[in-house]
């Protein structure tokens, strides 16, 4: 049993006990403490407030908010009005009720009883304050976060723009990887550039809580960056490792400021998952192979089309109908547009068209920036692999030919040292024919097929980058309309697939 489940357990078995003798102190049974909902009914009667608070216990995501305005409630009644107190009280419970219940110098005050206690206006902004962001950090983290989408990368699925909710419960949430940090913001200070928004001198090993179902092939997953550990400030929307193999490595740091970043403090990103532990992924033809079936596309997925007209220009009017974002011109009268396939019959149809070709590359014809960026493995968007996803517990043998797929797996993933020799690999300093992956990873891809940097640029996706389940839209804003016009009312609310 892992640790941080057998911590969990200790704590939860340590507010139990808290209650306990709280229960006791303000003259019921301890026993009542343990009993699931009664002890709620029973807990609701020491504080003195009204029944109807049960109900929301019982809602999700409201009832985080309820039970830590329940444990303020009982420190009122053991007469901790501080603001310090209430704070510590809310952020450590598991500590604070098993103190207030077993101290015999801590003594019970039925709420009628209390003194009524007058707040300044500061003080009352403080104490909701610091009650919402403990709340809201405490959501965020555990249940439910939103995101916004800020690349084409996903179109049609998801737009630039989209608003939306990414569930932690879904494959079970993380324990932050660095747990002191500040609060609603991801990796960076705001009002500053480049200032750490958390303190790295402090990370927590990885694990997860058990979650209400595992990742399947075609889910929408918000993940950290794999390639995000380290990063270029100046051009943070670049992978460090894409800029060393076209600068160079020298000239990179001696040009920019190049920092670390922890798994949890990477960038987020959201794909599709196609590839889960033990898939064996292929691409053929631009037509994605999964265990050696067709996997569908998803409703929404594009790929660039060659589109030839006659030299007329395409209508923007006729782009907008269509919901065309990607776009270009090569030539005269050739244009390259991102489309699904129901869009590329559209445009097909239109009078000026002469003809609409998918656009695949050749079979051989490797792309350099592409995984696993190597002479020996000539793959590109629409020819890829075979390639098997590691799972927990494989063994995989190695050697000089194939070290290129997994030596980031070894060494940033698993924290190994891989050195490449003439005489074969070595691991920690010694030889190696083979290697038992430790974690699970995932293969993700945009469902714009053709301009998405994506596990094809980057490789796998190891399990303790895996953020939450992308679950659904609520708001969809069109940035390059008007004011009035910028609420994509069909697209808002929905439910993503």
């Amino acid at each position: 049993m892992s640790v941080y489940l057998i911590l969990t357990i200790l704590l939860f078995l340590a507010s139990l006990a808290g209650l306990w003798n709280i229960f006791i102190k303000a003259g019921y049974r301890g026993w009542e403490a343990i009993v699931p909902f009664y002890n709620v009914y029973i807990w609701l009667k020491v504080i003195g407030k009204p029944i109807w608070w049960f109900v929301f216990v019982l809602l999700p995501f409201i009832n985080v908010f309820t039970v830590l305005l329940m444990v303020v409630e009982t420190l009122k009644c053991f007469r901790k009005d501080s603001l310090g107190q209430q704070a510590l009280g809310v952020i450590f419970p598991f500590f604070y009720l098993p103190y207030l219940g077993f101290s015999p110098g801590e003594t019970y005050t039925q709420p009628r009883d209390l003194p009524v206690i007058k707040k300044t206006a500061s003080r009352e902004w403080a104490d909701a304050i610091i009650f919402a962001v403990i709340a809201a950090t405490i959501i965020r983290t555990f249940f439910l976060e939103a995101y916004t989408i800020p690349t084409s990368s996903m179109e049609k699925s998801l737009l630039v723009g989209d608003y939306l909710f990414v569930s932690k419960l879904s494959y079970g949430p993380r324990v932050p990887h660095t747990p002191i940090s500040f609060p609603f913001a991801h990796h960076t200070l705001p009002l500053t550039e480049h200032t750490k928004a958390y303190l790295d001198w402090i990370q927590l090993p990885h694990y997860r809580y058990p979650g209400l179902r595992t990742i399947g092939n075609n889910d929408v997953v918000v993940f950290n960056f794999p390639e995000g550990d380290t990063v270029v400030l100046q051009i943070q929307n670049q992978s460090y490792y894409a800029l060393v193999r076209e600068m160079g490595r020298e000239r990179v740091w001696d040009n920019y400021d190049v920092t670390y970043r922890p798994v949890d403090k990477r960038e987020n990103y959201i794909k599709r998952c196609v590839g889960i532990p033990g898939d064996t992924l292929e691409i053929r033809g631009g037509a994605l192979y999964v265990n050696g079936v067709v996997l569908p596309d998803p409703q929404g997925v594009q790929h660039n089309y060659r589109v030839i007209t006659d030299g007329t220009p395409i209508s923007t009017r006729v782009l907008d109908r269509l919901d065309i974002t990607d776009w270009g011109q090569a030539a005269q009268g050739i244009f390259i547009l991102a489309m699904t396939e129901d869009n590329a019959r559209e445009v097909a149809r239109l009078p000026h068209v002469e003809e609409v070709r998918k656009i695949i590359q050749e079979q051989g014809a490797g792309q350099r920036h592409l995984f696993p960026h190597h002479p020996a493995y000539p793959w590109n968007e629409d020819h890829f692999g075979p390639l098997r996803i590691p799972a927990k517990g494989d063994t995989i043998a190695i050697d000089a030919g194939n070290i290129a797929l997994y030596e980031r797996i070894i060494h940033a993933y698993e924290g190994n040292e891989v050195e490449v020799t003439a005489n074969g690999i070595l691991i920690n300093g010694r030889p190696a024919t083979y290697y038992v992956v430790g974690m699970d990873y995932y293969w993700m891809m945009g469902d714009n097929r053709h301009n998405s940097a994506d596990s094809r640029s980057w490789g796998f996706v190891p399990e303790d980058h895996i953020v939450g389940r992308a679950m659904f839209v609520w708001l969809s804003l069109d940035k390059g309309r008007g004011f009035f016009n910028r609420i994509r009312f069909d697209k808002t609310p929905r439910l993503i697939r």
